[in-house]
């Protein structure tokens, strides 16, 4: 097995991708040990130490770290990961945590506003989130209120330096572009 990694726009986050499909349906974001064991994968990868954010998208994961080098995680990480894939364990153990079962439940924008909603939605998906993928990480819609529609930020998004370059001058523009209504981008 031949895993690939690449740098993300995050330094404190590298994406790898195992040449297989990681998650078929959904993402999964961990951001504890404790969250982790919902994923024997997740839950591996969190015995690393200097491991703080595991994200899982459809063939990649985005592992963040902290008070470490990746030239001294990186060994650690691509063994787990490749141990995991040749156990025939599954991914996740609990489906649960996956994102899109956890951002439907806490979406929140007035009834009146559901058109444009669905059109926030709708360039999120075809024009946001595949860039985003690119660098490991997902941008998905929380809310509509008063002209600001609230973001979650994932994988190597949470936290990266970059991200409110993302977020005001990429997302925010084209949104405003496309709709009006729309004043402003704010992460959740």
């Amino acid at each position: 097995m031949f895993i690939q990694t690449e740098a993300t726009p995050n330094p404190a986050t590298q994406k790898f991708l195992p040449g297989r499909v990681v998650m078929e349906n959904g993402t999964a974001e961990f951001r504890s040990a404790d969250e982790a064991q919902a994923s024997p994968l997740a839950a591996r990868l969190f015995e690393i130490p200097g491991v703080t954010g595991v994200y899982f998208g459809y063939d990649f994961i985005s592992v963040s770290k902290e008070n470490a080098e990746w030239q001294h995680l990186k060994p650690a990480i691509l063994g787990s990961i490749m141990e995991h894939f040749m156990s025939g364990k599954p991914v996740m153990g609990d489906a649960s945590f996956l994102s899109e079962d956890l951002d439907a439940g806490g979406e929140f924008f007035d009834e009146a506003d559901e058109s444009i909603v669905l059109t926030i939605k709708e360039l999120l998906d075809t024009r946001v989130r595949p860039a985003v993928a690119q660098d490991g990480g997902d941008i998905t819609f929380r809310g509509f209120k008063d002209g600001k529609v609230y973001l979650n930020m994932k994988g190597s998004c949470s936290g990266c330096p970059s991200s409110t370059a993302t977020l005001k001058h990429g997302v925010q523009n084209l949104l405003r572009h496309f709709v009006p209504e729309v004043e402003e981008v704010i992460a959740a």
